[in-house]
């Protein structure tokens, strides 16, 4: 059997890290499992669902390293969907509800209040052809049900029915489908829901496991029961834990700080976020992991904790950081050029520079500190601009290497009697115009002794 997992998102707005946790377990598994990975939209939403969004989300896929083999939306298949309500209708497992949502609310309360589970009562299979035609004619629309098999002969006598299956993730699980209600699968407008969608396409392309946020428990249980009443098996499933915020708040499209182009657009590389998002809350320790190749060798579902995966998103600048620190000159190479860094001292000033950067657009900055002119976020005092003034006439000859700089503050500390911080800073300042930043010893060769000595207060 060839592994296929899918992704799919509603294109109702950017996808965030959260999201894209769902979208890199998948990932991760194909790639375990050399299997297959579709990208399917739940566009059937026509009010909510934008071109815009489906094609924000496909190339934030992208820049995180995720290819699918094949995107489809489901927008485009609503015939397949009419055939399998057709199929439930002549059944007799799709039944027609005419209740308001008011209606039901109140229902739902009045069971709660005789201490009952808030489950739908099935009041609507009682009806009479003539109640059907009353509620027709006050120009009412039903919405549809699916029957759950929970029940013997008579469907207000349901008795305990548990489905079982071996989660991926969190293995053996049951849900009593006694405890829930008939699920809606086609609104009063005919549009359908996410449920008998999510079904029919993972029959039909082959889903051999669904992988998903464990807010999707209770409805596995319901859905292996229409997979089952479609005459197909139910493919395997996993529910991964959620992540929230530090707060623990849920994590909303609402909120786009989150959202996997805000992040990118910081700075953070994908591999900071993919690294945050897939280790959060499971028994690995969160590190950077420099490919999905490498993470997939590390992704075990089964070690994901099954409570809530909190996490802050300062982590995720710790997690850059030693990505950026380590990154090889030919992997930063093109992006590098593509912010004018480049020429034969590139390389040498990525090695010089990296160790300092949060973001590596960042190296912008020293590009231009070393090629043009110090910052001037830091002053000198004015004892320190004579001192600096006085230690800039002690440059030592060239060639320059990395020992120059000890050699200089060595030569300066006899002169002056000056040394540690009180000596090292105001060359730093008059060098970079910053009071941090790379080791001098390390831009001194690039800057070279006339480049230097054209930065003496």
């Amino acid at each position: 059997m060839t592994v296929t997992v899918r992704f799919a998102p509603s294109p109702t707005g950017r996808i965030h890290i959260g999201n894209a946790r769902t979208a890199l377990f998948n990932w991760l598994y194909a790639l375990r499992h050399g299997g297959r990975y579709i990208l399917r939209f739940d566009d059937t939403d026509r009010e909510r669902s934008r071109p815009e969004y489906a094609e924000a989300i496909a190339a934030d896929l992208k820049w995180l390293g995720v290819q699918p083999h094949d995107t489809a939306y489901q927008s485009r298949r609503f015939a397949l969907y009419d055939a399998a309500v057709d199929k439930l209708k002549q059944a007799g497992l799709l039944y027609a509800c005419y209740e308001t949502p008011e209606e039901l609310e109140r229902r739902r309360k009045l069971r709660l209040s005789r201490r009952l589970p808030p489950v739908y009562g099935r009041e609507a299979l009682r009806l009479s052809d003539a109640d059907k035609a009353g509620f027709e004619a006050e120009g009412r629309k039903p919405h549809w049900r699916f029957l759950l098999p929970n029940f013997d002969a008579d469907p207000h006598q349901t008795r305990r029915t548990e489905i079982h299956w071996e989660d991926v993730v969190r293995g053996r699980q049951t849900v009593d489908l006694a405890s829930i209600s008939d699920p809606v699968l086609v609104r009063e407008d005919g549009t359908y829901l996410y449920t008998l969608p999510s079904v029919v396409d993972d029959i039909e392309m082959g889903v051999s496991h669904v992988i998903r946020g464990d807010d999707h428990i209770t409805n596995t249980g319901a859905q292996i029961a229409i997979f089952e009443a479609l005459g197909a098996e139910a493919p395997c499933f996993g529910h991964h834990n959620l992540l929230t915020a530090a707060d623990g708040t849920g994590l909303s499209k609402r909120s786009g700080a989150l959202s996997i182009g805000a992040l990118r657009d910081s700075g953070l590389e994908p591999m900071a976020i993919a690294s945050l998002a897939v280790l959060t809350g499971g028994s690995e320790s969160i590190e950077a992991v420099t490919s999905l190749d490498v993470l997939a060798t590390r992704f075990e579902p089964a070690q994901a904790s099954k409570s809530a995966a909190r996490f802050d998103p300062a982590d995720l600048w710790a997690l850059n950081r030693t990505l950026i620190h380590a990154m090889p000159f030919d992997r930063a190479a093109p992006r590098l050029a593509a912010l004018g860094i480049e020429g034969e001292q590139s390389e040498a000033f990525w090695l010089a520079v990296r160790d300092n950067l949060d973001k590596l657009a960042d190296a912008a900055d020293w590009w231009r500190i070393v090629t043009q002119a110090p910052d001037r976020e830091s002053e000198l005092s004015e004892e320190d601009r004579e001192f600096a003034r006085e230690a800039f006439a002690l440059l030592p000859p060239e060639p320059w290497d990395e020992t120059t700089w000890k050699a200089w503050t060595e030569a300066v500390k006899q002169a002056t009697g000056r040394k540690g911080r009180a000596m090292f800073m105001p060359l730093r300042v008059a060098i970079t115009g910053r009071d941090k930043g790379p080791e001098i010893a390390n831009l001194l060769p690039l800057l070279g002794r006339a480049g230097t000595l054209a930065r003496r207060p």
